[in-house]
């Protein structure tokens, strides 16, 4: 050790043992309605005194250590397990300060300081305090000056201490085209992992946002809820460990395989874990949760988002120029304002007319587009509309020019036949020279004159997580360095192309995630857009994302009533994925109808605060309404999922003393007028009494507009 590092050394050691003598105060981490409280013991340990509520005076017990470590003393799953550089499995972290800066008005970090006494080897426990929407947002960052690097071999973001009784968490699992579905269940004495392995698209089969319920089942009005969400697209573990004392939940970079060797001077900053606290149920939750993303997790939370209409339903991979050209004036007619041209577009020697070649050569098909993009775009533009396109810059296939070219570029294990998931294999994007590629790819395709818009999409994941660019002994950092190097792709795609729109998809809801998300405007949920599916799957979403984020398409999946899929996606971020030259006229009208009405409120559908209230799991129909921030206006949608007969829905949030006229936006041809068409009541009759809709039938809506009367 030199003598700079070994003068360090002693220094954190005088500290970490001053630290011991005499413990600090409490350090309290409060928001409007929320605190977490940390005390630093006499034995220099940090530790957690309450959760959710102002701190009592109780000493804290040794099992409540806030970020515990694994290999001296503690017996249960640790938050922190290193292997140090003399191969020493033990790690005691010690209290040596805290400090707190303000960032913004309503804004604070803080950052809590601990370091070993017998190495140095320190970790800043990070907080970042949105007062106002109660929300928290923790992670780590681990530097070291050992003399040789340290294995980090579990880094969690988070580790909060909870109620062991009487606490319940939702989470949600699913696949491609099912996506999303909820799991209630009381947490009971043992361990409860969440988790995914899959390296990329790392949310297909589990979400990485779940909500803690401290006082019984989870509900829409009543009750203390926590929603946990984890900043991380990569490899991930949500783990929650009753010891029959209390509930410790973990989360972070998933430990399997992830083992990180980290350099002496080098500092490791651990994905970041959102927490969003309410004492008033699921509802208020939300509306915090879609405040903070608006404002801090998407990309221009503040501008409403337009119409899209995509081609692929009519089209698919089977196109040239005048057959996509044809589709802007039936577009431009029915009111839409982006037109977005999905796969298909590129490959020369291996031309992408299925799914089973061109991926990497995206280079403009010289048959289908002999004049390349711009003057596709040009032809949109000539109808005001934008234009968009479809690119997946991380994948490839066998089939290609570039994987001819550069067969060591993919990710695979040496020894084994390729492992191909819809015909293709991952870039290694560890690499630089990919790295520098995909860049090229997405930096010449968004330049081209005229595109407005980008759909990101990704369809598969790691089964093969092999790199040929990582040394033999740090395989490991893959699952942790792809992710980071597709941020700091993402990060440079955002800040180049600051007025280009972008989709984050993934097969479906892969990446439905606020450490993608950041870098773009929406995301896609699911490849499913039957309207049925999507009536649940937009609830449960959601919980943790803003309609704006969540992209819903009309199309004929399901075969359902168009009036039906219309309103359905009116209620997110509406486009169309339609042959609108096949609709018929009734169909059409619908269509055109559709959009005018979500023109006229999504002002407020995207702005506004969004209060769920009929649970579509449980009740023949489901039902949610959005209240503008001023309260002058508000939107009621009603989906019948089953024939039922007519009930009042009841609306939230509406302003008690406003008077507000009644009416049906855009009704079904032919269907029953709405009860209280044109009458005016005040928002105190309407939240008691309610709206009678004019839907009882399976598979027919209703949306209804309130509107404050200036008379």
């Amino acid at each position: 050790m030199s003598s700079k590092a070994t003068a360090s050394w002693i220094a954190t050691l005088l500290a970490a043992l001053s630290c011991a003598a005499a413990p600090s105060g409490p350090i309290t981490l409060r928001t409007a309605t929320f605190e977490l409280n940390l005390q630093p013991g006499a034995d220099g340990r940090l530790y957690q005194r309450e959760v959710g509520a102002a701190a009592s005076s109780k000493d804290a017990r040794r099992n409540e250590e806030f970020y515990p470590q694994a290999g001296d003393g503690y017996v249960f799953e640790p938050a922190l397990q290193v292997t140090h550089a003399d191969g020493n499995t033990s790690t005691t972290l010690l209290f040596t300060g805290a400090t707190h800066t303000n960032e913004a008005p309503d804004i604070g970090l803080t950052r809590v300081n601990l370091r070993d006494p017998a190495y140095p080897f320190e970790v800043s426990l990070c907080f970042r305090t949105y007062h106002d929407r109660d929300v928290i947002e923790q992670w780590q960052e681990i530097h070291h000056q050992e003399s040789r690097p340290v294995i980090l071999e579990r880094m969690a973001s988070t580790s909060l201490l909870l109620p062991s009784t009487n606490t319940y968490l939702r989470h949600f699992f699913g696949d491609w085209t099912n996506e999303m579905q909820p799991v209630t269940e009381q947490l009971a004495p043992g361990m409860k992992v969440l988790d995914s392995k899959l390296g990329v698209r790392a949310g297909q089969f589990r979400n990485p946002s779940f909500i803690l319920s401290l006082d019984g089942p989870p509900n829409e009005t009543d009750g203390r809820v926590l929603a946990g969400s984890l900043k991380w697209s990569g490899s991930f573990q949500c783990a929650f460990d009753h010891d029959g004392q209390r509930v410790r939940a973990l989360a972070g970079v998933n430990p399997f395989a992830s083992a990180y060797f980290l350099k002496p001077n080098e500092t490791f900053t651990t994905p970041v874990m959102i927490w969003v606290w309410s004492a008033n149920g699921l509802g208020e939750m939300s509306r915090k949760f879609h405040d903070w993303a608006r404002q801090f997790g998407i990309r221009d939370g503040n501008k409403i988002r337009s119409v899209l209409l995509n081609n692929w339903e009519a089209t698919g991979f089977n196109f040239d120029f005048n057959r996509i050209a044809s589709l802007f004036d039936p577009a431009k007619q029915i009111g839409a304002e982006l037109f977005l041209l999905d796969d298909g577009w590129f490959g020369n020697k291996f031309p992408r007319t299925n799914d089973s070649a061109g991926l990497g050569d995206w280079q403009p098909n010289r048959h289908r587009l002999p004049n390349g993009l711009a003057s596709l775009a040009s032809e949109a533009g000539k109808r005001n509309l934008q234009f968009g396109i479809w690119l997946e810059p991380e994948m490839v296939n066998p089939k290609s020019e570039l994987f001819e070219n550069h067969p060591d570029w993919v990710i695979r294990q040496p020894k084994r036949d390729l492992e191909l998931q819809r015909h293709q294999l991952v870039l290694d994007l560890t690499r630089p020279k990919v790295q520098d590629f995909e860049w090229s790819v997405i930096h010449d395709t968004l330049g081209t004159p005229g595109i407005a818009y980008a759909k990101w999409d990704c369809n598969r994941y790691l089964t093969q997580p092999g790199s040929s660019w990582l040394p033999s002994n740090r395989q490991s950092h893959l699952w942790i360095d792809y992710v980071r190097a597709l941020y700091a792709l993402m990060d440079k795609t955002a800040r180049a192309f600051p007025h280009t729109e972008l989709m984050l998809c993934s097969s479906g809801g892969g990446r439905a995630d606020y450490g993608a998300l950041k870098y773009f405007h929406e995301f896609w949920p699911s490849d499913n857009t039957d309207p049925v599916r999507r009536v649940i799957m937009q609830w449960d979403y959601s919980y943790f994302f803003p309609s704006m984020a969540i992209a819903g398409h009309v199309t004929h999946w399901g075969n359902r009533p168009m009036h039906f899929a219309c309103s359905v996606a009116m209620s997110v971020r509406f486009g169309m994925d339609l042959d609108l030259t096949k609709l018929s006229a009734e169909d059409k009208a619908i269509c055109a109808g559709a959009i005018t009405a979500y023109k006229h409120i999504r002002d407020v559908t995207q702005l506004g605060d969004l209060y769920r209230l009929e649970d579509p799991h449980l009740e023949p129909r489901g039902a949610l309404n959005f209240v503008a921030r001023d309260r002058a206006r508000a939107v009621l949608f009603v989906f019948q999922l089953k024939d039922a007969p007519a009930q009042p829905v009841l609306p939230r949030g509406l302003d008690p003393a406003t008077r507000y006229i009644v009416r049906e936006l855009n009704p079904a041809p032919g269907g029953p007028a709405l009860p209280q068409e044109g009458k005016t009541f005040t928002g105190t009759e309407l939240m008691r009494d309610g709206v009678v809709p004019s839907c009882a039938g399976a598979l027919e809506a209703c949306v209804v507009e309130f509107t404050a009367n200036s008379n």
